[in-house]
Parts: C-alpha cells; sequence; structure tokens
C-alpha cells in the first residue's frame, strides 16, 4: 500500500486519474470506447443498475471482477457506487489486424505470448526487449495478466506506447487460432529435451512464455507445434521469465537475419 497526501492508503502502483467511478459514469465510458483493463464491482450489488452494467460489459468483452467494498474504498473515498473501472494505459491491439498486416507485406509474423505472467516488472522488461528486437505483437489474457497501468509502461521504457499488444478472452483458442493462420506454436520450456537452437523461428511463430510460478498450462502444451528449452551449463537450471523471452526472441531475429 501507499500512502496519499491525505492520508488515505490505496494500493501500490495505482492512481485516481488511472480509475473511473460510478456504475453510469463506467457504462458511459464503455460506450463512448474507452480503454478499459476491467470492471471492480462490489460482491454483494445486484440490483437491475448492476445488471444492466454487467450485460453492458459482456457486450464488450470486458473482464469483471466481483471484490470486497473495502478494495473499493482503498482506491478512492469517492462515491463510487460500487463500481470502479480500472483504465488501460494503451489501446490494444486487434491480433487478426497484426497478423493480417504482416502477411500482406510479405513479412513472416513473430508473435509473442505471455501465459499468466502476472509480474509487472517481468512484463515490462519483456515488452521492452520485444520491441527493441521489433516482435509484432505481444498476447496476453483477460484475466491472470499483470496490469498494463502507468507503472508498466513506465518499466518498459515507453515500449508499450509502441509495441501492438491484443487481449483475448481464452488464450487457449487464441492460440488454435494463430495456428489456423499458419503461425507455428513454439513453447520455451524446461520440461523437453530439444534444445532452442534446434527449432525454425524463421517461419511465422507464436513464441509462449509461461509464469516462473506455474509455467506454461496444460492445455496449452498440449496444442503447441513444438517445446524448445534454452540450454543451461551452470549450477542455477533457471531464468527469469525476461530473460528467457530476451533469448528466446533474440534467437528468432539471429535466425530471421541469417
Amino acid at each position: 500500500m501507499e500512502k496519499r497526501k491525505d492520508g488515505f492508503l490505496i494500493e501500490k502502483g495505482a492512481h485516481e486519474k488511472d480509475f473511473i467511478f460510478g456504475t453510469r459514469a463506467v457504462m458511459e465510458s464503455i460506450h463512448a470506447g474507452k480503454d478499459i483493463d476491467k470492471i471492480l464491482v462490489q460482491k454483494e450489488l445486484n440490483n437491475e443498475l448492476i445488471k444492466e452494467l454487467l450485460q453492458v460489459c459482456k457486450s464488450a468483452n470486458l473482464p469483471v471482477v466481483r471484490v470486497p467494498e473495502a478494495k473499493l474504498n482503498r482506491i478512492t473515498r469517492k462515491n463510487h457506487q460500487g463500481v470502479v473501472a480500472q483504465m488501460s494505459s494503451i489501446s490494444y491491439a486487434s491480433l487478426d489486424h497484426v497478423v493480417d498486416s504482416c502477411f500482406a507485406v510479405g513479412k513472416s509474423p513473430l508473435i509473442l505470448i505471455l501465459d499468466h505472467i502476472t509480474d509487472v516488472r517481468n512484463f515490462g522488461a519483456i515488452a521492452r526487449t520485444a520491441e527493441c528486437a521489433g516482435v509484432d505483437a505481444i498476447l496476453i489474457p483477460e484475466k491472470g495478466s499483470a496490469q498494463i497501468n502507468s507503472d508498466a509502461v513506465k518499466t518498459s521504457a515507453g515500449a508499450l506506447n509502441y509495441i501492438p499488444v491484443a487481449r483475448v478472452k481464452n488464450l487457449f483458442y487464441a492460440c488454435r487460432d494463430l495456428q489456423k493462420m499458419g503461425l507455428s506454436l513454439i513453447a520455451i520450456t524446461e520440461k523437453t529435451e530439444k534444445n532452442m537452437y534446434e527449432a525454425d523461428f524463421s517461419v511465422p511463430v507464436a513464441m509462449v512464455m509461461g509464469s516462473e510460478e506455474d509455467g506454461i498450462s496444460q492445455e496449452i502444451m498440449g496444442i503447441v507445434d513444438h517445446k524448445v528449452k534454452i540450454p543451461m551449463a551452470g549450477n542455477i537450471d533457471s531464468l527469469n521469465v525476461s530473460v528467457s523471452a530476451g533469448v528466446a526472441i533474440y534467437e528468432a531475429i539471429r535466425q530471421r537475419k541469417a
């Protein structure tokens, strides 16, 4: 927690300017096409206006999280009416548009899929490397991913202002769609014997990175085209996920430049 000037506690990394408060205000923001990360709704509320809001969120494919009133009170002392929208610091991209644009100019797409990477610093560092290397887009799930707030943009050194980020409701189905579009789905994982340098990254590729805690989800691991690992020669058998992403991204770039 951080203490504001008025002595009130607010969650670390959050600022009131990153939020919209009140049911009607949130619905109007959705209708106006504002870039919203997620909607926080007080657990106990289920009146007609809340039901209307939930329907609007469903139509707009916006994630809704039910939270205790105390959590909303930590964000603001204003009359939030049990509803707070957390604004996104970026505009999300269309995954189909990114891939189609690459093929249209004769480029092999290179997409980076982040499977439930929740640490903002890791996410920002990965985005910075991806943008510097020329990755075409980052794909994340709506739920269970790092919040793309002002702290994430800062950690990325501003890279999130440039690299397209696509957010999908179901990462598994999005991976299937990428395969149907002609991309090879490659998992970067220690759970294989195949060396990363044996894989072909010169073709259209969607590279999957999992969280340090849980790795890549079982359902996605079940559909990948290839599983490859970063070779280790020291006593420590794993790398930070942002470092692993950097190693894998630049191997793909090396192959494409060869």
